[in-house]
């Protein structure tokens, strides 16, 4: 692709200005103390907050990986970013406030809290293993992906260009240097992405206007444009119909928006639990903009016909085709921006698992504050090195985002269990924890050898009520004493039965309709799982184990901004769905 002067200006300017606003922060405020470095001295402001969540999660999985989905699957892999922006009203609501009472700097720290060290180790290393060889190496792999394609420059020059100028604030600066220069970044992220899909969706129409391209694309691939795929569509194995509404979609996004440490960790460094929660329906709202950035452009160019290999490379092919010079710049600046943020947030988290959850709780106990910042530091270079020398595997796949979704799918349900139930119900114990958080991924890995043809999403929901069985069970056992509930905590048996209604029932009947008879069994095991979890969570009555959390009158009261924000996510939601079903 062939950069104007221009373009070079503001492609360069942005990197050093963003290095050296990252470099001067970090000097400005150098981290002290362990809360300093890994919580941004818990001091951030609610639209720093919101920002950083979009600028952390939106990556080269989104731009390029969920734009080549796009150009396969159409406008229906935009669930992923929809729903999460209704996920993220559930996290502020239910989630947060218990996070933030207890004065949680990590998610494995709050397992130590509810259950036991041995969780809480047990997972830290779960984590840090998936942030490097899944998250991290799949970013790297994208970004050198794009720059090659865009550039030329061969992808490993690529990726060292990238440790480079994560590194360059990231590693000294902690996570207030990565919130603050990931909400310049966030601001470059939507300009230019949303300058790239004006363009090459004017181009649909041979230059009459962004609206007039949308409709010409609608009227050429009108398939593009579903929401809810059917079985006959060829993507249904990754986005089976009425699932990713009401079934194990709701695994990935809570999960990923509510337990996952490069995320949660910036509603954590909030100033307060108000202004965290304005900053999550912040995000929400900024997330149901990035369909226009992460899928139009995808399906702008298969309308198009465009000349791509891979379908990763949809985006790219924009920029090279369709942006004009001058602006080209900024597009490839707020690609980089992308980038950026989420490798300096992904290893800004793993050097806070590593650092607290491992190092300071297994190797060496009871160390200064000094010494921690210093092995977050060395930890996130280690962190950055091993996901750039891994990067280049992948070349392999043809769709990295499903990668990255498949993959994280084999643990989240197991880490959504053991939190949901950790959170609300006080008889879970830290054995039967253990015992979820081990059969997690093997129980996965089972299901896709022998089940192939079950989708992924529907995998989750079937692992999650597998796992949450053998959470109740282990649970009971070892609460053998019976006890009354509490009211409070009829109310979270009542907010459970209702997860397991949306998660489960809904998959099981749609499989049960389906034509095959193993898919037909499925339907019935999980309809039958669902019907033992509700026994054992109504019916038995055991006391609860020690460390359950006793949840305050009023924690979950939220302002009136708050409350009117969730109203006004969840009337955009039902009105794209309402048109595009």
């Amino acid at each position: 692709m062939n950069f104007d002067s221009i373009d070079l200006i503001v492609f360069f300017g942005y990197l050093l200005g963003i290095m050296g606003f990252g470099i001067w922060i970090s000097n400005r405020d150098k981290a002290l103390n362990a809360q300093d470095y890994f919580l941004a001295s818990k001091a951030l402001p609610w639209w720093a907050v919101g920002g950083s969540l979009i600028a952390s999660n939106i990556s080269t999985e989104q731009i390029l990986g969920m734009n080549g989905s796009g150009y396969v699957m159409g406008l229906a892999i935009g669930a992923y970013e929809l729903m999460a922006a209704l996920s993220l009203i559930v996290v502020a609501k239910f989630f947060l406030p218990v996070f933030m009472e207890k004065g949680i700097y990590s998610m494995p720290q709050f397992l130590e809290v509810r259950y036991n060290k041995s969780v809480r180790i047990g997972l830290a290393f779960f984590w840090v293993a998936l942030f490097i060889f899944v998250n991290l190496t799949a970013v790297f792999y994208l970004g050198g992906l794009a720059i090659e394609g865009l550039t030329g420059i061969p992808m490993m020059y690529g990726i060292a260009a990238l440790v480079i100028y994560s590194a360059s604030f990231s590693i000294f600066g902690g996570l207030k240097a990565v919130v603050w220069t990931d909400v310049a970044q966030a601001t470059v992220l939507l300009i230019g992405g949303l300058v790239a899909a004006y363009f090459v969706v004017s181009a649909v129409s041979d230059g009459d206007g962004f609206f007039a391209g949308l409709s010409m694309m609608y009227e050429k691939a009108p398939e593009k444009f579903d929401m809810i795929l059917d079985k006959s569509n060829p993507s249904y194995s990754q986005l089976p119909g009425i699932a990713v509404l009401v079934g194990g979609l709701w695994i990935v996004n809570l999960y990923y928006w509510g337990l996952n440490q490069y995320i949660i960790q910036r509603a954590l460094a909030a100033k307060s639990l108000q202004e965290a929660q304005k900053g999550v329906a912040f995000a929400a709202f900024l997330k149901l903009l990035m369909p226009l950035i992460a899928v139009i452009p995808g399906i702008a160019v298969f309308v198009l016909g465009g000349d791509i290999e891979k379908p990763d490379q949809a985006f790219p092919w924009v920029l090279s085709n369709y942006v004009p010079l001058g602006l080209k710049g900024l597009t490839f600046a707020a690609l980089v921006a992308a980038i950026g943020s989420s490798v300096s947030s992904m290893v800004n988290s793993t050097s806070t698992i590593f650092t607290l959850d491992i190092y300071n709780t297994i190797f060496r106990k009871n160390v200064s504050e000094t010494n921690l910042v210093t092995v977050g530091r060395i930890s996130a270079a280690v962190a950055l090195i091993i996901g750039a020398v891994v990067a280049p595997a992948l070349s392999v796949l043809d769709q990295a985002f499903q990668y990255i979704q498949e993959f994280t799918g084999f643990l989240s349900p197991g880490v959504f269990v053991v939190f949901i139930f950790g959170l609300f119900w006080r008889r879970a114990s830290a054995n039967a924890a253990m015992a979820v958080v081990i059969l997690s991924i093997p129980l996965s890995f089972l299901l896709k050898i022998f089940f192939p043809e079950l989708p992924f999403i529907d995998r989750m929901a079937l692992c999650f009520l597998l796992l949450s069985v053998t959470m109740i069970v282990v649970s009971l056992i070892d609460n053998t004493q019976k006890s009354e509930p509490e009211a409070a905590e009829r109310k979270f048996k009542w907010l459970l039965f209702g997860s397991l209604l949306l998660i489960t029932i809904p998959s099981g009947l749609k499989i049960i309709i389906s034509d095959t008879e193993i898919s037909n069994w499925f339907g019935y095991l999980i309809l039958g799982l669902s019907a033992v979890v509700t026994y054992l969570l109504f019916v038995e009555k055991r006391k609860d184990d020690a460390k359950g959390i006793k949840i305050p009158d009023g924690l979950f009261k939220t302002e009136l901004v708050f409350n009117l924000s969730a109203i006004g996510v969840m009337i955009v939601l039902a009105f794209i769905y309402a048109l595009l079903w």
